[in-house]
């Protein structure tokens, strides 16, 4: 029984996104609501346009977005179908959802951090030049059309004038109520805007998580290796590190066990979903594990949900922060990583306390964020553009992993990886007998750029060991990539 799509799909002619958009967003409506089940049929594209009284072509421009997006597929002498592996990704949940009870906390002052340099860097590029990132997103596939449109409604609408007088020092309350919804859809929250404090990055959240958390001399703990910005910020607040180390399921929670056995501790820093920067995954088993150390040892815990939206190979893991833990897991994100360097937006999910104190301590450094591009994320997100963004951004990111994996595989070049679940990097772990330094300034004198995280030794390991990211370079940059740092290996 065919259903009443002419009741069921609203059409509003006067809305500034065009009609196929919003035909294509209704029926991404019906589908996440159960309506239309996978495997059921569409009607015809004559059929469907009759009944909405619109032109076939708008219908087929509609039909199109969906199939690239991966919510229907074309049958040849059949029509359009709802696939049956759905890109709305349900992840597996292992416990309670979250809840976040009121916590007293006090800020602290703010620090300086030194500067950073390493091997092979420079400031001007010579043309052609190729630069192998952290693993950032491909800024081509980036929705700037949408933000230009946003940004000249703004211009255009006088609303700047309004924005000018906004106090929300929190970030623009459309935002932090658009961003309370989309992690509660899709990392299982139960959260309003009240628990979100909307950033400039990750980085950001995580100062102020720790500015928050830390005295000086507080014993806090960190995996081995780890996101040395990270460890960098909690150096210059004064804590005393302690190192966890990582295998392919993660930080090792046996080892945590008997490191809190040996007195108190304030704080863990945790990277669980893809960690930085070996890009592994934790575990279920231990997360569990983590989750019950937390509340036994009455940690405070600042979860740093890396690459979350990009997984590749099954549903991911809902977060730590999704889970029952007495209010005490401090969640960040960011928007950077879904978009492009240029968004510096992030987010810190917290107790509503312990955000009043964030907001408080931000002003210090920042007293307010970039209205315009706030604003014009709110609507990304409300008008499901960034899950289109992300649902085309995941085929692309896929392909190109694959793609990587494969020449790095057939090239012999003497390095050792595991293909990750999800992310936007790689971890090459080279042979000891070819320095990274001098791999680092071979591939720059050669015109590659490797700007990944780049670990050397340290902590009784001889890392020798480079971020390599894979998403940013389309196929023929890669495989260029990749013949360059073949022939930039020299032996000691």
């Amino acid at each position: 029984m065919s259903l009443p799509f002419k009741t069921l799909i609203k059409i509003e002619r006067g809305n500034h996104l065009p009609m196929y958009v919003q035909i294509a967003n209704e029926l991404i409506k019906l589908i996440r609501g159960g309506k239309l089940t996978p495997g059921a049929f569409l009607p015809g594209t004559r059929e469907m346009a009759d009944l909405l009284a619109i032109h076939r072509k708008t219908i087929i421009n509609a039909y199109e977005d969906l199939s690239v997006q991966g919510w229907i597929e074309s049958l040849p002498r059949k029509g359009y179908r709802v696939v049956s592996d759905l890109p709305v990704i349900k992840p597996r949940s292992f416990q309670p959802k979250n809840n976040y009870p009121a916590t007293s906390i006090s800020p602290e002052e703010l620090l300086h951090l030194p500067a950073f340099t390493r091997p092979g860097m420079v400031n001007d590029y010579q043309p052609g030049a190729l630069i192998v990132d952290d693993g950032f997103p491909d800024i081509n596939l980036t929705p700037y059309d949408f933000f230009l449109q946003q940004y000249r409604q703004q211009l255009n609408s006088g609303i700047l004038y309004t924005l000018n007088f906004q106090k929300e020092e929190g970030g623009l309350l459309s935002l932090r109520t658009a961003t309370s919804s989309f992690l509660n859809q899709t990392r299982g929250l139960n959260i309003t805007h009240e628990q979100v404090a909307i950033t400039r990055g990750a980085q950001m959240a995580i100062y102020l998580a720790a500015a928050l958390l830390i005295k000086p001399g507080d014993r806090i703990i960190v995996s081995e290796p780890s996101y040395f910005m990270a460890n960098q910020i909690f150096q210059q607040l004064g804590a005393v590190i302690h190192r966890v180390p990582v295998d392919e399921e993660g930080m090792d929670t046996n080892a945590l066990e008997e490191l809190l056995k040996t007195g108190t501790f304030k704080l863990i820093y945790v990277i669980p979903h893809h960690h930085h920067p070996t890009t592994v995954t934790m575990s279920t088993a231990r997360r569990i594990q983590l989750l019950t150390l937390i509340k036994e040892y009455q940690l405070w815990a600042i979860e740093d949900d890396y690459d979350y939206d990009f997984h590749y190979r099954n549903s991911p893991i809902l977060p730590l922060a999704s889970a029952d833990h007495d209010g005490r897991i401090l969640y960040i994100g960011s928007y950077t990583k879904l978009l492009g360097p240029s968004f510096r937006i992030g987010y810190l999910v917290a107790g509503v306390q312990i955000i009043e104190q964030a907001i408080r301590y931000r002003r210090l450094m920042d007293i307010r964020g970039d209205f315009m591009m706030e604003s014009a994320l709110a609507a990304l997100i409300d008008n499901g553009e960034l899950s289109r963004h992300i649902n085309r951004s995941k085929k692309i990111y896929a392909a190109r992993l694959d793609k990587t994996t494969e020449l790095l595989t057939s090239s012999n070049i003497p390095v050792s990886f595991h293909k990750p679940q999800g992310g936007m990097a790689l971890w090459l772990r080279f042979d000891p007998q070819y320095p990274l330094a001098n791999l680092l300034t071979n591939a720059s004198a050669n015109n590659l750029h490797l700007y990944g995280t780049a670990y050397f030794e340290g902590y009784n390991t001889n890392y020798n060991s480079l971020r390599f990211g894979f998403a940013s370079l389309q196929e023929q940059q890669m495989e260029q990539a990749v013949s360059i740092l073949a022939a930039s290996l020299k032996k000691k």
